[in-house]
């Protein structure tokens, strides 16, 4: 993949026609082998996205505007670029379908050739219930005794005990920078687990190495999946992250051990 041909920091205008071209993949593989993981990936999960600034038109051509949501399975050859997936759902916004089902239709078939794989689109009125912001459940570790390292991410920043513990943990402190463009991406971290006991004041500074940290949301995701997995030998470890909205979109990637399932929540800061 070469930067170049990424959206993503370069000035591109309004298409109001429908656009599919403007999706643009980016293979994990690439991520992946930067981590050091092999294929398949020591987890499975999926990458939840809200698409906050969804419209098209009925038959009678009338606006209609929904919030997407966008399940991706973290087993797919790509993941899309968040700005071309922008751009592509605009393109929408003056195409006629006949119906919901219609238009969700051409999402999902668009969406699922670019990350090649099956992805589920499923849309909510804007004042649908479903879409209220909740809390994360667990333990906040961010008045622990962290602190910023002033380093890259290192595994050897976390430190565990020899008590095996099941717990749930989050942080509101997870902030990286877009590897395109240096602009904060801010995120609140969430992780259940059963297996050696973290020490939270370790795992807050660990969390708060990734501030000057350059990746795309899913490639940290799985880079702490991967540096705790390997310190605490859990039985099971369910992490997801919560990224807030850029350009309409939030992206929410979850990674487990086996046998979890996203929360589904929607934090208020989203």
């Amino acid at each position: 993949m070469e930067q170049g041909d990424l959206l993503l920091g370069r000035h591109t205008p309004v298409v109001d026609h429908y656009a599919p071209e403007l999706l643009y993949p980016i293979p994990r593989r690439e991520g992946r082998d930067a981590l050091g993981l092999g294929e398949p990936p020591p987890f499975e999960g999926v990458d939840v996205w809200h698409a906050w600034e969804l419209s098209w038109l009925d038959a009678a051509e009338r606006p209609q505007s929904r919030i997407g949501r966008f399940t991706i399975p973290a087993s797919s050859p790509n993941l899309v670029e968040s700005k071309s997936l922008k751009l592509y759902l605009n393109s929408l916004n003056n195409v006629v379908f006949d119906d919901d089902a219609a238009a969700l239709a051409c999402i999902t078939r668009d969406v699922s050739a670019v990350v090649g794989a099956p992805v589920a689109v499923v849309a909510f009125a804007p004042d649908d219930p479903a879409m209220a912001a909740s809390q994360p459940t667990g333990t906040c570790i961010d008045d622990s005794d962290g602190r910023w390292p002033r380093c890259e991410p290192d595994a050897g920043l976390l430190v565990a005990g020899d008590d095996v513990i099941e717990e749930a943990l989050f942080s509101h402190g997870l902030r990286s920078l877009c590897p395109v463009t240096a602009q904060p991406d801010w995120a609140t971290l969430w992780l259940h687990y059963r297996g050696r006991a973290l020490d939270h004041g370790a795992l807050l500074t660990y969390l708060l190495s990734y501030r000057q940290h350059r990746g795309f949301h899913e490639q940290c995701v799985e880079q702490i999946f991967r540096d705790i997995h390997a310190v605490i030998a859990p039985e099971f470890l369910h992490l997801q992250a919560f990224y807030t909205r850029r350009g309409g979109l939030d992206i929410n990637p979850f990674r487990s051990s086996g046998g979890g399932a996203p929360p589904w929540w929607r934090l208020a800061r989203q």
